[in-house]
């Protein structure tokens, strides 16, 4: 049998019988690293050539595998030199509650289809859907950076949750009115801004007065910040967002001295959150409406032209 790709494991391997000069017909057969159709071959070569030069045949070396809690954190670093804050404390959130305690003691080639469904269907009794997938997508993440370093044959196949579609509550205009009239104002740009241009949050709190063209009426969303990091935005691009006459008379009653940041400290600095902005919008909008919303609804999904 030539080079042929496991059933169970996914992995390139070769298995053959072959006939030596004194008569005996010995099987072969072996699973090549790095694993692919070409090493499996070439590995299926060498093995015969070994076994008709009369050479003792050395079992194939093979990289011990390591735990999975021993593979954590290596693959933290590497995740650390390309993700952003934000996403490190998702992943290292996630690791730490969830993952690691699931598989710890196993080595990640014994980790396989049956043992990842299961950790889907344990968690889906707690969590939402698209939070498990996440776990998935970091779990699978982590098996292909051990795959690339020679450490697993192959990927276990993953299975997805059906994620329903988020149900957006948006305000209508009336009750957009009735919040802003509402609204402390200390916090009222802010809010005006987020409802009127649907910024994130982190997209408003590293907002620059350099990003707002007053007189042309245009805002350049060209960076976000989490918990008082400033990176890109969370799309990795750039854009660019029309401002309306409401948006454009508020920022300019706002326009400051403080520092380059529009929402910014009483000195100056970056605020971690806007969890007091929005604290501000739920008092304002329990003063204003009956009917309940997300805080969403005031900093991002509402955007009225």
């Amino acid at each position: 049998m030539p080079a042929y790709r496991d059933r169970r494991s996914g992995g390139w391997r070769y298995r053959k019988r072959i006939r030596l000069p004194d008569g005996t017909r010995p099987r072969i057969e072996g699973t090549p690293l790095p694993n692919t159709k070409l090493a499996a071959e070439a590995a299926e070569r060498a093995h015969i050539e070994r076994l008709l030069r009369g050479e003792p045949v050395k079992p194939a070396e093979t990289k011990e595998v390591p735990k999975f809690e021993e593979f954590v954190p290596l693959f933290m670093d590497i995740c650390r030199a390309k993700n952003k804050p934000s996403e490190m404390d998702s992943k290292e959130s996630a690791f730490r509650a969830h993952l690691t305690p699931a598989f710890q003691g196993r080595r990640l080639d014994q980790i396989g289809y049956a043992e990842i469904r299961d950790y889907a269907a344990r968690k889906t009794a707690k969590l939402k859907p698209k939070s498990v997938n996440n776990h998935l997508t970091m779990l699978r993440r982590l098996l292909v950076v051990a795959k690339k370093r020679g450490l697993i044959a192959a990927v276990p196949e993953i299975e997805w949750l059906k994620v329903p579609r988020p149900d957006f509550d948006f305000l209508g205009y009336e009750e957009a009115g009735r919040l802003l009239a509402a609204v402390d104002p200390g916090w009222r740009c802010m809010v005006v801004t987020a409802m009127k241009t649907g910024l994130r949050q982190g997209e408003l709190i590293a907002l620059q007065w350099q990003d707002i063209d007053l007189v042309a009426g245009l805002l350049r969303v060209r960076r976000s910040a989490v918990r008082g990091v400033i990176g890109v935005p969370k799309s990795g691009k750039g854009r660019e967002v029309p401002l309306g006459d409401e948006v454009l008379a508020a920022l300019k009653a706002e326009r400051h001295l403080r520092g380059p940041l529009v929402f910014c400290t009483a000195e100056g600095g970056c605020s971690r959150s806007t969890s007091a902005s929005i604290r501000s919008g739920e008092r304002a909008r329990g003063r204003a409406s009956e009917r309940s919303a997300g805080t969403s609804s005031v900093t991002r999904s509402l955007l009225i032209s």
